[in-house]
């Protein structure tokens, strides 16, 4: 570490790895739901197992983007921490809330929102977390070293916190109750958490591969750009059907489909700087997850969610597993591998260690994304089965749900590789033998050009 201050980000990546087991954990035992509906619908219900699912899922991926802000912020700023107290102090609040929102949701009590089902005092804990963060990041900030990466981290994590409010506006009209939620959803997933997987992938390059500051920075301004000048509008493609106007139809159509450039110029990005870089370096397990996040979100979140965002399409395929298909990949990818490529390469520094696990790390890489790819094209064969006898011959769901178990059944052992493969992740980060640590090699420079 260059800065004592860093250390913070190790607390960070270790309650984000709990929860992200428990997270997958969840995940599987839903899947078992679908195969058989009754397993512990008297004890703990299909809905509040979803919740923990879900809830652990954006609790976790926001606890590795503040443990990341926390380890790169310093070095980009060249300066300490301005708290590391305030540091500790905000990860306590989410870790008392996360448990508390759990606890609520076992005995019943919960919004009953989709992602916001957080009781109102665990909103209002996420939110003085929020700007705990934000005062303590900023102040590092601008006492230092301004460069791109920490203004678009910055950018990106001020209007994720600013967002959250419209978590609290619960409205009785459920078309505006639904466009607020989706302020929230959407413009998270798709506009401003762009920014922060743009902003740390541009610094994991940075490390990685050698590349000169000025050509990472010229791409992640592009990257940014276009991510927020299609993500906004492109919020439309969830207004199609909730009562909005019908121009939305169009405009999120439009501005969907621009969605997939920020995606496809991230994966660009990322072997592009690979095929310029001059460093042999030694932590090949973090380039691997790097380059695996870019590439994965470009199909998950680019062509997947292309597939079902035109509103001529979307009128059949809304709400169906393809939908499912397109979350899990495009969240595995673009945030889920982003994670746990900035944990692989932080985590030898922070415990002063050379690159360790790395072929049980880059193992649980390909078990996890072979296992979500899988996942994929399961459910979203099973969606454009669905799309059609429910939609189309007009089936009954529940018949149609019958006929589609043997995909669900697929789906459920596809998500045993995903949970063999965070275990095995989780083992690999944490546990090190010093006869699997691996030596740094020879460096090979090359042109950069």
């Amino acid at each position: 570490m260059k800065y004592k201050s860093q250390k913070v980000a190790l607390a960070y990546f270790y309650c984000a790895m709990a929860l992200f087991a428990i997270q997958v954990l969840g995940g599987l035992i839903a899947g078992w739901i679908y195969v058989s509906p009754n397993f512990l619908s008297e004890i703990l219900p299909f809905n509040i197992i979803r919740m923990i699912h879900t809830n652990a899922l954006i609790v976790w991926l926001l606890l590795g983007f503040f443990g990341a802000a926390y380890f790169l912020v310093p070095e980009e700023s060249e300066r300490e921490l301005y708290s590391t107290k305030l540091a500790y102090i905000q990860l306590a609040i989410f870790m008392v809330g996360t448990l508390g929102a759990v606890g609520s949701y076992l005995v019943g009590i919960h919004e009953g929102r989709e992602f916001l089902e957080q009781p109102l005092w665990v909103k209002f804990g996420i939110l003085v977390g929020a700007v705990i963060f934000l005062i303590n990041i900023s102040l590092t900030v601008l006492a230092g070293r301004k460069t791109a990466i920490t203004n678009v981290l910055l950018m990106g994590l001020w209007l994720l916190s600013l967002l959250w409010v419209f978590a609290f506006i619960n409205p009785d009209n459920l078309s505006l109750d639904k466009m607020y939620w989706w302020f929230v959803v959407h413009l998270w997933v798709e506009a401003t958490w762009e920014l922060v997987m743009a902003s740390i992938l541009a610094f994991l390059f940075l490390k990685l591969t050698g590349v000169d500051r000025e050509v990472v920075e010229k791409w992640l301004y592009v990257i940014v750009a276009t991510a927020l000048f299609s993500g906004i509008l492109g919020t439309g493609h969830h207004f199609y059907w909730i009562g909005l106007p019908g121009y939305w139809q169009w405009i999120g159509s439009i501005f969907s489909t621009f969605e997939v450039i920020p995606f496809f110029l991230m994966m660009s990005f990322a072997f592009v700087m690979v095929w310029k870089g001059r460093r042999n370096h030694p932590n090949k397990a973090a380039l691997l997850w790097s380059l695996g996040s870019s590439t994965v979100a470009f199909f998950g979140a680019g062509v997947w969610g292309f597939l079902h965002t035109l509103h001529g399409v979307n009128f059949y395929s809304h709400g169906t597993q393809i939908t499912a298909a397109h979350g899990h990949l495009s969240f595995f990818g673009a945030y889920v591998a982003l994670n746990l490529a900035v944990f692989t390469y932080a985590m030898p520094i922070l415990r002063n260690r050379a690159p360790y696990n790395q072929v049980l790390n880059m193992a649980s890489f390909w078990l996890m994304t072979g296992g979500m790819a899988f996942m994929t094209f399961v459910l979203t064969f099973a969606g454009t089965i669905q799309t059609h006898m429910q939609r189309v011959v007009g089936d009954y769901f529940m018949d149609v749900q019958e006929s589609l178990s043997i995909f669900y059944l697929m789906r459920f052992g596809a998500g045993i590789a995903v949970v063999l493969g965070a275990l095995v992740y989780i083992y690999s980060i944490t546990v090190v033998h010093k006869r699997e640590i691996v030596t740094p090699g020879s460096a090979t420079p090359v042109s950069g050009e």
